[in-house]
């Protein structure tokens, strides 16, 4: 069975990580893996995270199955913290939640749960998008449509083309936002591009589908889900996909949810059925600890005002390195637009050939693409990677 099967090139960012691992230069500098990163250059267990799980340790009495929806009390705190606290959608009861495998569970469960409603799905997703965007949706069978996102000249939303494209979409077409932190390019639409999107949306007949990857690390919590609230108050349908990896450095635990929001509380009932029968024939049950720390968390208003103070740290430090970024870049061209951009990540706009230049010279790591994890930077790496990057321009 396994004869004809052609070795597959490796996966770029996977690579990257093993080059990364291999160099012995101490003084390397890894801005290209997508994760959080502290001043010491490590991604730290948050605090609150483990004061829950050692409440979970001294009073977990199973190891029993949750069940294919995942905690109840994890999907109502989820719903809560995305749709905001007085959610007139929860109250209705239009919205439902499934925990998930993480954000990409809840992406392909979607993908499989769109191509069961409609099996001639069509996906649109910017272009730029995340990586696994595609492999995610598309395995599943959906077709895959592109809009216009990032101007490659000026590295900002291409808003106009954005729109004009969708003009192209049909009734029934999913289109794919990207809730905040736009991933890979940190470029976000304001508040009141949200609203041109909601509009085109309704009168086009399609369905919104927005990846909340990020919420809390580009403004903070409310201020980041204030155009997905926006949408969500405007459509009768809406799927969303949320990951509890970044703001609760939970990557490894595998946490994420997928939402459902219907017309009536009996189409959600009916839909949430046929989502769950999807989840039973792939992975069955959702596992359990990490979604049990996001709800003993959410659940405890101490334990949620320390989370908050972290999370708030976390977008505060993000958006101090966006600043010192492009100052220290400033002699060398206009990078300003790293400063306006969100979340962990931006495109530095320089060509691969200078890319590997940084690499091979100088030990800093980066996608190919020039997509970099501000992140990775602190105060100690900081002028060596602008030194680095001003002496290629």
């Amino acid at each position: 069975m396994f004869e004809a099967l052609k070795q597959l090139p490796p996966d770029p960012i996977l690579q990257l990580m093993q080059a990364f691992r291999e160099d012995t230069r101490p003084n390397k500098v890894d801005l290209g893996i997508g994760v959080y990163k502290d001043d010491a250059g490590n991604t730290p267990i948050m605090a609150s995270v483990h004061e829950a799980e050692r409440r979970l340790l001294e009073g977990e009495t199973t190891k029993s199955y949750v069940g294919p929806a995942g905690a109840a009390g994890f999907n109502e705190s989820m719903a809560r913290l995305i749709l905001g606290e007085s959610s007139g959608l929860i109250r209705d009861g239009r919205v439902s939640v499934i925990q998930t495998p993480g954000g990409c569970g809840a992406l392909r469960m979607a993908a499989e749960f769109f191509r069961l409603c409609q099996p001639d799905t069509k996906v649109w997703v910017s272009t730029p998008t995340w990586a696994n965007h595609i492999p995610l949706l598309g395995g599943a069978g959906l077709d895959i449509c592109e809009y216009p996102y990032l101007n490659r000249q000026t590295l900002t939303v291409d808003f106009q083309a954005m729109l004009d494209t969708l003009e192209g979409a049909e009734a029934g077409d999913v289109v794919l936002l990207h809730g905040c932190c736009h991933n890979p390019s940190g470029a976000d639409l304001t508040f009141e591009q949200w609203r041109s999107v909601t509009e085109l949306i309704q009168r086009k007949g399609l369905l919104p589908f927005v990846d909340m990857a990020y919420q809390g690390l580009g403004e903070g919590l409310e201020e980041d889900a204030a155009g997905l609230r926006y949408l969500a108050s405007q459509v009768p349908e809406m799927v969303i996909a949320a990951s509890c990896s970044k703001n609760f450095g939970l990557y490894r635990e595998r946490t994420g949810a997928l939402m459902l929001i219907s017309a009536t509380a009996a189409i959600n009932q009916a839909a949430t059925s046929q989502l769950l029968s999807v989840v039973r024939s792939h992975y069955s049950m959702p596992p359990a600890h990490g979604a049990a720390i996001v709800e003993t968390i959410l659940g405890d208003d101490v334990l949620r005002a320390d989370w908050q103070g972290e999370l708030n740290a976390m977008c505060e430090r993000i958006l101090g390195l966006r600043h010192a970024f492009a100052d220290a870049l400033a002699p060398a061209g206009d990078f300003g637009f790293i400063a306006r951009q969100r979340g962990m990540f931006s495109f530095l706009g320089i060509p691969p050939e200078q890319v590997r230049q940084l690499r091979e010279e100088h030990g800093i790591y980066m996608l190919e693409s020039s997509r970099v994890n501000v992140a990775g930077l602190n105060a100690r790496v900081l002028p060596q990677v602008a030194s680095a990057i001003r002496g290629l321009i």
